[in-house]
């Protein structure tokens, strides 16, 4: 074999290596992105699959740590007395209605609090004989946190609904989240007022199932492209 011939043998394998590689690639990257349209469509079915069946909050949360995934968006109920009240400005329910929403913190036990929506705010009056001395029955659907602000924190309003934003406040050991209540009554009784529906769940994972599906096709396709060009070269080579 002369030095030429090795050359354009070296010459052929090494595109040959280039081409396999490029499309390992391609079908990788299909590959991916195939498993984040899968991963989106569970986590659709996850993020509005809500248990309905109450638990104790005891029973699924623990003051001062962080809330489990299997916590979030369940049924609890819990009892306790209200020690203070705040104001959560431009709080947007299900419906996608932006208003001011009444929060209280409820005192559970000795040394445990959580946040608890109970309402509008302009309806804080409607049920004046709730006093602070009263124990309260509450039910409600168990949220994460509130990461982004809605306002400002100060003249009795709290910027989001997140217990560190009231730490300094309390001396209470804080439970993580909040509490959107759909009832709260005492010795049977409950408290009528109109109750806010809480803001409807979506998925974690970003993008849309056909979006990622259109670019596994989309990936597959160069693949193809990159594998086919070598035949074409040689059909059009003189």
């Amino acid at each position: 074999m002369t030095a030429q011939t090795s050359n354009s043998f070296l010459s052929k394998v090494g595109q040959v290596v280039a081409v396999l590689l490029i499309v390992s690639l391609f079908f990788a990257l299909g590959l991916w992105q195939l498993d984040r349209a899968k991963a989106l469509k569970q986590s659709l079915v996850t993020a509005t699959a809500v248990d309905t069946n109450i638990v104790p909050l005891t029973s699924i949360a623990t003051a001062r740590q962080p809330l489990s995934p299997e916590a979030m968006n369940r049924a609890v109920e819990f009892s306790g007395n209200y020690v203070a009240t705040y104001r959560a400005p431009n709080q947007a329910d299900g419906d996608e209605q932006v208003s001011d929403w009444e929060v209280g913190l409820l005192q559970v036990g000795t040394n445990q609090g959580i946040l608890v929506v109970k309402g509008l705010w302009s309806e804080r009056l409607v049920n004046p004989d709730i006093s602070m001395a009263m124990v309260i029955d509450i039910k409600g659907q168990l949220r994460a946190s509130q990461s982004e602000d809605h306002a400002v924190n100060g003249d009795g309003a709290i910027s989001r609904l997140d217990s560190s934003v009231i730490v300094g406040l309390t001396d209470l050991d804080l439970f993580d989240g909040y509490v959107m209540a759909s009832s709260e009554s005492r010795n049977g009784d409950e408290f009528t007022r109109q109750r806010l529906t809480p803001e409807k769940l979506s998925s974690r994972v970003s993008g849309y199932y056909w979006q990622h599906i259109s670019y596994v096709v989309i990936w597959w396709l160069m693949a193809g492209v990159v594998l086919y060009l070598p035949f074409y070269r040689r059909r059009v080579k003189p």
